[in-house]
């Protein structure tokens, strides 16, 4: 699933290639990639035709577009949205498109999602809880109604850290579901989450409420931080359902010290990393370098 420096890629792969251009052409192919849109995929078709793009902005993992008549384009790429640009001509429809745009002057955006779990929706909006800005890429202080519920991230410049902290030193679940929840702090999924865990040596297993203040902000700093240097390098590919706006992939699985490395030794410790389930979720980490808070305890 894009986590937020791949929707943070794709964002600045688009803005000078869609912003500021109308939309003279939309197709949507299916029911399914409109099923948030009151009216299904006539209706979302017909309130893109015409508008012209203002702004392009993200709060965590959610993308929009800001459009001319006052409401949002909302891009949800689940587990394998993709956002491409093309130039020239239209093409015939490919394998896994579900929607394009056409642009006055020439030019196209599609949407093409294999797992079908992303949707498009034109959506209205909402203040923000803080009267703050959106988030990267908007100056309203507004956000779409469907991405009201999300969290600020650890990149937005209203990002609250101490509240952060105090809500997770607050909670009984453990800090790596914490972190996943998208109503505590945004754009974090499994990658950034066990890499951060590792970065910080906390166990994914220790509950918010076992945690000092210091190794939860500590935390929050390094996935901050391994984020920044994910979009530096165009985010994160393991297959082709991530790539970004051109259709490359990212290359920050090279820098990857957990996620994935089961089995392999840690970059640290040569001690050998190990995956386990937390509440449904896999979880990498390194025995020695992520002890669990008691003493004694063998349930990895």
């Amino acid at each position: 699933m894009p986590e937020l420096p791949e929707v943070e890629t794709i964002r600045m792969g688009l803005l000078s290639r869609i912003v500021g251009r109308r939309i003279i052409d939309a197709h949507v192919w299916g029911a399914r990639i409109a099923r948030a849109q009151t009216g299904g995929a006539s209706a979302l078709e017909n309130q893109m035709i015409g508008r012209r793009i203002d702004a392009l902005a993200r709060r965590g993992k959610f993308l929009w577009a800001e459009l001319d008549s006052g409401q949002a384009l909302v891009f949800h790429l689940g587990m394998s949205g993709q956002l491409r640009i093309f130039e020239g001509e239209p093409m015939p429809r490919s394998t896994h498109e579900h929607a394009r745009m056409d642009f006055e002057g020439g030019g196209s955006l599609s949407f093409f999602d294999q797992r079908t779990f992303g949707r498009l929706e034109v959506a209205s909006f909402v203040d923000t809880a803080d009267g703050e800005i959106a988030g990267w890429g908007s100056e309203r202080r507004a956000i779409p109604a469907s991405a009201a519920h999300i969290a600020r991230d650890p990149l937005d410049p209203a990002f609250d850290a101490a509240i952060v902290v105090k809500r997770i030193r607050a909670s009984q679940s453990p800090i790596k579901n914490l972190l996943l929840n998208q109503s505590l702090v945004s754009g974090i999924g499994n990658i950034y989450a066990d890499e951060a865990l590792f970065t910080a040596g906390v166990h994914g297993r220790r509950m918010g409420k076992n945690l000092r203040v210091y190794e939860v902000e500590n935390l929050l700093a390094a996935a901050a931080q391994i984020m920044r240097s994910a979009i530096e390098v165009g985010g994160t590919s393991f297959d082709a359902l991530y790539v970004n706006a051109e259709g490359d992939p990212g290359y920050f699985s090279r820098s990857l010290r957990v996620y994935g490395r089961d089995g392999e030794a840690c970059v640290r410790c040569g001690t050998t990393i190990r995956r386990v389930a937390i509440q449904g979720r896999s979880h990498h980490f390194c025995p020695l370098c992520q002890p669990r808070s008691k003493p004694g305890v063998t349930d990895y």
